[in-house]
C-alpha cells in the first residue's frame, strides 16, 4: 500500500462521500447546501488531480486503480440521494428518471466486474465514461447551486405577503430584496441541472451498454 499524494487525495475523495449527507444532518439551509456544493466541486477538482499527479509521477498504483472508480460511484450515488431527498418537491418528478438510470448503471457494470472476476480487465474505463463522470459531476455541482438560490429566496419572501410579492414581480413595488435575480438563477440552475443530468443519464446508458457487449463472450455457456 502506497500513501503517496495522489491516494490521498483519492481517499478524500472517498471520504467525502459521506459528508454530503452529514453537511445537511448537522447544518441548517442554505449553510448546508453551501457547504455541500464547496465539498463536491473540491471533492471533483481531486478526481482529476490525483489521476494527473500519479501519471506524471509515475505514481500509479493498483490501491488508487481500486479507489478511484469507487469514489467516484460514492459521490454521484450520495450526492444524488441528498439532492432528490432536499430538493423542491416540483422537480423531483424531472429527476427521478435520470437518477435511476444512473443508478442502475453503475449497480449493473459493477455486478459485471464482480463476476467476470480475472477478466474483468475487458470492461476497462473508456474516454466515454471519463466524460460521462465529468458530466454527471457538473450536473450535480449545479443542482446543489439550485439548493443555494433557493433557500435564499425562501428567506427573501419570508413574512412577506402574497400582495406585495405579486407586485414587486408585476414591476409596482421596487425590488430590495432581488427576489427576481434570486428567482432567475434558481430557475436556470433548476432547468440546466436537470438538462445536463438527463445527458449524463443518456451517456450512462451508451456506456453500460458498451460494456454490456464487451462481456457478452464472457458470459455464454
Amino acid at each position: 500500500m502506497h500513501w503517496n499524494l495522489p491516494n490521498i487525495l483519492t481517499v478524500l475523495r472517498l471520504i467525502a462521500a459521506p459528508g454530503l449527507a452529514v453537511m445537511f444532518l448537522y447544518f441548517t439551509r442554505p449553510y448546508a447546501d453551501w457547504f455541500a456544493l464547496i465539498l463536491f466541486v473540491s471533492a471533483a477538482i481531486t478526481d482529476w488531480f490525483d489521476g494527473y499527479l500519479a501519471r506524471l509521477w509515475k505514481q500509479e498504483s493498483k490501491l488508487g486503480a481500486m479507489l478511484d472508480p469507487i469514489a467516484d460511484k460514492a459521490m454521484v450515488v450520495i450526492a444524488l440521494a441528498v439532492i432528490i431527498g432536499y430538493t423542491d418537491t416540483s422537480w423531483t418528478p424531472y429527476l427521478v428518471l435520470p437518477a435511476t438510470f444512473i443508478l442502475f448503471r453503475e449497480i449493473f457494470v459493477s455486478g459485471l466486474r464482480e463476476f467476470l472476476g480475472d477478466t474483468a480487465g475487458t470492461l476497462k474505463v473508456t474516454k466515454l465514461a471519463k466524460w460521462k463522470t465529468t458530466l454527471q459531476m457538473v450536473a450535480i455541482a449545479v443542482l446543489f447551486s439550485k439548493g443555494v438560490f433557493e433557500h435564499y429566496l425562501l428567506i427573501g419572501v419570508a413574512g412577506m405577503d402574497d400582495v406585495l410579492f405579486d407586485a414587486i414581480m408585476a414591476g409596482e413595488e421596487e425590488d430590495l430584496q432581488g427576489l427576481k435575480w434570486k428567482i432567475a438563477c434558481r430557475d436556470w440552475a433548476g432547468y440546466a441541472g436537470t438538462a445536463l443530468l438527463w445527458a449524463a443519464a443518456v451517456l450512462t446508458l451508451v456506456t453500460g451498454w458498451d460494456y454490456f457487449k464487451k462481456a457478452l463472450p464472457y458470459l455464454k455457456d
